[in-house]
């Protein structure tokens, strides 16, 4: 009796779906097989290890980044056991700001490298009193509201800061409103991985530079050693998605995080893409044995 009940209501399914695919051929029309087509002939990207179109990557990395943003920070400091301060420390060091740089802080979201930025300029002598200013952009609003809320209580907005400005913008890197050589540095921390077609970063990052400007970006690597690639393996796939579970309850975008580490390129292939697009004097340095390395490049 149940197998035959069940039988039947396989059939009415399947004539369901059959009746509703009609109707959808029917109302669409020409329309419906050009969309059919349209997606068809659309190119495909990874998110993480799942393969999806590029229109979709954009909206999925936004749903994200909208999920972690209050948590970020603190998932940060979680993942790393706070090693990811001391990385963002190097890098700034690495820059090396000067009064009277202007930097594009892309990807900047929460304002981590901006304000190491702004920190490291308090704490050089201006005797000229140059102006120095930077722009905090990325393509979530809300981390930028996270972020622009952190400056006000940590006192570093324009009217609070000495000659420096701070503007915050949302823009996607691929496609940025700035003109040509607006700025003098270029940094994008934790960021570029997330994007559809790094190519396209680089290139808007070479246009906006003025020549003599310089592009930094700090990014998760490949380990240099196989066993302690392994190693961290297994702590990134069993230990950091339940963590962002228990932690900020969202378990599908930290794994999200950990998968596109992995799909992002080797340091000698990330290096050749930086030269492609027209960067020289292209070096990386990696840091705890290449779980993150940042990369350098000049617009000469």
């Amino acid at each position: 009796m149940q197998s035959t009940r069940s039988t039947k209501l396989l059939s009415l399914a399947r004539r369901l779906i059959q009746v509703r695919a009609a109707s959808q051929e029917a109302a669409g029309g020409l329309g419906t097989k050009s969309t059919k087509e349209s997606a068809a002939s659309e190119q495909t990207t990874h998110f993480g290890f799942q393969t999806v179109r590029e229109s979709e990557k954009e909206q999925k990395v936004h749903e994200v980044f909208e999920q972690v943003a209050n948590s970020y920070d603190m998932m940060n400091d979680a993942m790393s056991l706070g090693i990811h301060r001391v990385w963002k420390d190097m890098f700034v060091e690495r820059l090396g700001p000067t009064h009277g740089m202007k930097l594009l802080d892309m990807a900047g979201g929460t304002g981590d490298i901006t304000f190491r930025y702004l920190k490291y300029l308090a704490n050089q002598p201006n005797p000229q009193n140059r102006v120095s200013h930077v722009t905090v952009s990325d393509i979530n609003q809300h981390m930028l509201d996270v972020g622009e809320e952190r400056a006000r209580r940590l006192g570093l907005t324009t009217e609070r800061l000495p000659n420096t400005s701070i503007a915050w913008q949302c823009a996607d890197a691929e496609k940025l409103p700035f003109q040509d050589e607006s700025f003098n540095a270029y940094t994008i921390a934790f960021g570029i991985r997330n994007c559809t077609h790094v190519d396209k970063v680089l290139s808007e990052a070479y246009r906006v530079l003025q020549p003599g400007g310089r592009f930094m970006c700090l990014e998760f690597s490949h380990l240099t050693n196989e066993t302690m690639q392994w190693l961290y393996d297994q702590y990134s796939f069993q230990v950091i998605p339940p963590m962002g579970q228990l932690l900020a309850g969202q378990w599908q975008a930290y794994q999200y995080l950990v998968e596109s580490i992995r799909r992002f390129p080797k340091q000698d292939h990330f290096k050749a893409m930086i030269e492609t697009a027209g960067f020289e004097m292209v070096s990386y340095e990696n840091l705890t044995l290449g779980i993150v390395s940042i990369h350098s490049g000049f617009k000469l």
